[in-house]
């Protein structure tokens, strides 16, 4: 397990909020750094693809999982993002999988689900090859997806275990200060949320949102019977997320 010292997280927390800080107050500078990460293009071997599109692509996998679960959750995320930071967010999410064509064009994948994932061989190496050249792959456990989950992702990493995100971690400060991290959305057998994530180099790659049900929070007010402030947690750790995936790709 890659063990980073305090002081690596205190300068990454830095440099993050340096960025962030121009998404969300435009006029404090550093607006250039954060077009050129917000704007870098996904790379596939040998070609240069378009720009990436400012929103969410949810990843349609097989297995038997409801990939599709929460369907108001996405919509809500980016409409908070729109109005609260100054990116060119599209407010429609999108549906890829990862063997299309169109999986370059989205610089965060978002997963969630009750049941069974399973990623077929050339899926597993087209979500590495997704992931090391600067995409971010956010997977929400929505009660039941944990096991498979932690099944395939070994399969795309097997040389990078998951490990705790530590609450020091800019995608914990960026937006909003969350000092406790990952908010408890939903109670069901009494855990705690844990924000489990793997890193490449020093980027955080995928984050793996454990015991919150994240998507749930984000998804229309009466929904569930969730009160308000919990709403707005759930909404507030999406910006922090979103902002910490496209400010942190390394620009072309």
């Amino acid at each position: 397990m890659i063990r980073r010292s305090p002081r690596f997280f205190r300068s990454s927390l830095i440099a993050a909020m340096a960025l962030a800080a121009a998404v969300v107050f435009p006029r404090m500078g550093a607006q250039a750094s954060v077009r050129e990460a917000a704007a870098s293009p996904l790379h596939s071997k040998g070609t240069v693809h378009r720009l990436p599109r400012m929103t969410i692509a949810r990843l349609h996998y097989d297995g038997g999982g409801d990939w599709y679960a929460n369907p108001s959750s996405l919509p809500n995320l980016l409409a908070a993002l729109a109005q609260r930071t100054s990116l060119p967010i599209e407010r429609e999410p999108a549906e890829v999988r990862l063997t299309d064509d169109q999986l370059w064009d989205y610089p965060v994948l978002h997963a969630t689900g009750h049941g069974e994932m399973k990623f077929s061989d050339a899926e597993i190496v087209r979500l590495r090859q997704y992931l090391e050249r600067g995409g971010f792959l956010h997977v929400d456990d929505n009660y039941g997806l944990d096991a498979s989950f932690r099944r395939e992702i070994a399969r795309v990493f097997p040389d990078r275990p998951l490990t705790d995100v530590p609450l020091s971690h800019p995608i914990y400060h960026l937006v909003y200060d969350m000092p406790a991290g990952l908010p408890k959305i939903h109670e069901h057998d009494g855990k705690p949320p844990r924000g489990f994530g793997i890193f490449i180099g020093d980027r955080l790659a995928v984050y793996y949102s454990y015991e919150s049900d994240l998507g749930n929070g984000w998804e229309d007010v009466g929904t569930y019977e969730d009160p308000p402030a919990l709403h707005e947690a759930a909404l507030r750790m999406g910006v922090n997320m979103f902002v910490y995936a496209v400010t942190s790709r390394p620009v072309s």
